[in-house]
């Protein structure tokens, strides 16, 4: 053989190897310990969308990019870092952070890839495994690692906020098992949930943590990989987020037709009456309302008449969950389930909703309201069989009495509720002397304070606080500003508080946050009422652990009934649309997903409203300034004006006056 065939078959042979080694490597990513790598993951069933899916179904791939989205917070912020318990948190934190996977809104429970291109879960979940995105980055250009995501669940769980170290406490290791390859083990093989919200987890950046503080509070605007960065700030007053031009995600399938705002701005503001002026006035281009009264009484202004500010009610059929008076049981006086049941008595809904919401608002009777997971009616079936295997361990009235709670004839004068109330209160050992309510064995008065963080909420508490005054409770309102508020729930601080528990469609993990004994104990946790019982935590466990979606529906209502059965909250309310305010700049895709409304992600910036309409330079130019006040500064320039005008035309009357003037 001539030495240039014998160079070429040698260069053949290379190139054959090299081709075989890159095939076998390709296969090899293709599974992990034998488990076949997947695009997407469902909690039950089948997801939705295939492998090669380009986009959500609730988005406009083709929306265009550019604008600005004005948003309102109430109260203030210290910390940039979202993550941690200490100072409280600027709006809007999340979107400088990627995670693992991406949800979907239209879906309950399913996750696609984001940072990482392929999933691996084996049929028991015992652990799950991500290989990485090539192309993902920081912003700073560096890549997104498997160190990174093995740093930041040691980081989170150790100095975050203790929600995380409970979150994941179930992970038992997590180690490199490949140069884009990571997998993580699971102490407890049973809960079916935890492949997904590990997932789930914010991945932080090792180079620019490690030599920081990741604990405390900061005003230094922390690396991310998403799709926004921190632009100017300042607290009290305003935080912006900038999108990042060469945002690695941009072509991603989960990102197709999202993040399509230039920037997004929150002002902060001290009161939710002041924001509404500030949405009016244009200054201020989009707001949730969640007051009924404002809803239905406060946007009576011509830019609605003409159209440029538009209000609408868009229909969703997410879990609204719980809202309520919580009762926190680690107070003596609330210590007792006869006593919160008393409570719920002296609550004239009826007539709130008739006077305070004109009649916008159904009564809750559930934690998992609006959905298919609320109970109703007595226990049948395989949810009552649930129920069985704890019936010398909850109460009798769970098989034999229908949740309901105390209701009205609107009229103002609950009289009877009231009796009944105060039987329910003698039960449990106090009696009415000289007017007040006290314990018979101690002598000490029923007292208690109701803490609040809006003041929209005080035409609501007082009528309840006055029909408590009725039964000799005496019953101080007390409002503080979001800071303190923070600090007080964070550490069960209070006595009575307004909460909401917002549900999901797959309610898990979360579950042992809101009602678990352990989180109980643990500062930060969503226990507010302080529950204890064996019976919720095996229950919560169960729903974990459940093998597909029928039977989380069962377990999940039986868990229903023994938390109602417990009294914990006075409930209060819930609507099955999303009431909205907009100016007429934006663009809406076709389609509204039924378990949210992602304006910030899905919506896009059209058009700039002409000042004739929005009737404010801010409305029209897509990014007013403003002064530290919440004032647009060209309204403050203009009163300047108007003022120095008045001034000036009284130095020339006074100048000008004649003697008989006086």
């Amino acid at each position: 053989m001539n030495p240039r065939m014998c160079k070429t078959a040698l260069a053949t042979l290379a190139a054959f190897l090299v081709a075989s080694a890159l095939t076998a490597a390709s296969a090899k990513a293709e599974t992990m310990d034998g488990v076949e790598g997947r695009h997407g993951v469902a909690m039950h069933g089948d997801v939705k969308y295939p492998p090669d899916f380009q986009h959500f179904d609730y988005v406009n791939p083709d929306a265009p990019q550019g604008g600005t989205m004005r948003l309102a917070a109430e109260g203030n912020y210290d910390n940039l870092n979202p993550y941690t318990v200490r100072g409280v948190a600027a709006q809007g934190g999340n979107l400088m952070f990627e995670t693992l996977t991406a949800s979907p809104n239209d879906e309950p429970f399913t996750v696609y890839g984001r940072i990482a291109e392929t999933i691996y879960m084996p049929e028991d979940r015992s652990w799950v495994g991500f290989k990485l995105r090539e192309n993902a980055r920081w912003h700073d250009g560096e890549p997104i690692t498997v160190d990174d995501v093995i740093f930041s669940l040691g980081k989170l769980r150790e100095e975050g906020h203790p929600f995380y170290r409970f979150y994941y406490s179930d992970v038992a290791d997590v180690r490199k098992v490949g140069t884009r390859e990571v997998r993580f083990e699971f102490g407890d093989t049973t809960n079916r949930e935890l492949p997904l919200i590990v997932g789930q987890m914010p991945v932080l950046p090792k180079h620019y943590w490690e030599d920081r503080d990741f604990g405390r509070a900061t005003l230094d605007p922390p690396l991310g990989s998403g799709p926004y960065r921190i632009g100017r700030h300042e607290p009290g007053r305003f935080v912006e987020y900038l999108r990042v031009e060469d945002y690695w995600g941009d072509d991603l399938a989960v990102n197709r037709g999202r993040w399509n705002f230039e920037r997004i701005r929150y002002d902060y503001f001290r009161d939710p009456t002041v924001i509404r002026e500030a949405v009016k006035s244009g200054t201020i281009d989009f707001r949730l309302e969640n007051q009924a009264k404002a809803w239905a009484s406060d946007y009576d202004v011509p830019a609605v008449d003409r159209g440029a500010l538009i209000l609408d009610e868009i229909d969703h059929d997410t879990p609204t969950g719980m809202q309520g008076f919580v009762m926190n049981t680690r107070r003596d006086i609330f210590s007792d389930a006869r006593v919160r049941k008393a409570m719920a008595y002296a609550f004239d809904f009826e007539w709130t909703n008739r006077n305070l919401f004109f009649g916008q608002y159904d009564r809750t009777t559930s934690y998992f309201s609006n959905s298919e997971l609320a109970s109703s009616g007595l226990p049948e079936g395989r949810e009552r069989e649930i129920l069985e295997q704890f019936e010398d361990r909850i109460p009798e009235r769970v098989f034999t009495e229908p949740y309901e709670p105390p209701s009205t004839d609107g009229t103002g004068y609950p009289r009877e509720n009231l009796k009944r109330a105060l039987e329910l209160l003698e039960e449990a050992g106090w009696v009415v002397e000289d007017m007040t309510l006290v314990n018979e064995e101690t002598g000490r008065p029923f007292r208690f304070e109701v803490l609040l963080v809006s003041r929209a909420f005080e035409r609501i508490v007082l009528p309840l606080a006055a029909n408590l005054r009725k039964l000799g409770i005496d019953v101080d309102v007390r409002l503080v500003d979001s800071s303190q508020y923070q600090r007080r729930i964070d550490s069960f601080d209070f006595d009575v508080i307004i909460n909401v528990w917002g549900q999901s469609l797959s309610p898990g993990n979360e579950q042992r946050e809101y009602w678990g004994s352990e989180s109980a104990e643990r500062q930060g946790s969503r226990n507010y009422a302080g529950l204890q019982d064996p019976v919720v935590d095996e229950l919560v466990d169960m729903l974990i652990q459940a093998p597909d979606r029928e039977e989380l529906v069962h377990r999940v209502r039986a868990l229903d009934r023994v938390l109602l059965s417990h009294h914990l909250v006075i409930p209060n309310w819930h609507i099955g649309y999303h009431r909205v305010a907009y100016w007429d700049k934006f663009g809406r895709p076709e389609i509204n997903p039924p378990y949210g409304l992602p304006y910030l992600d899905a919506w896009w910036y059209e058009r700039a409203l002409p000042p004739d309409l929005s009737g404010t330079v801010a409305a029209a130019d897509g990014g007013a300034r403003r002064d530290g006040g919440g004032v647009p500064l060209q309204a403050a320039l203009t009163v300047m004006g108007f003022l120095a005008l008045v001034a000036l035309a009284w130095f020339f009357f006074r100048r000008n006056r004649t003697p008989h003037s006086r």
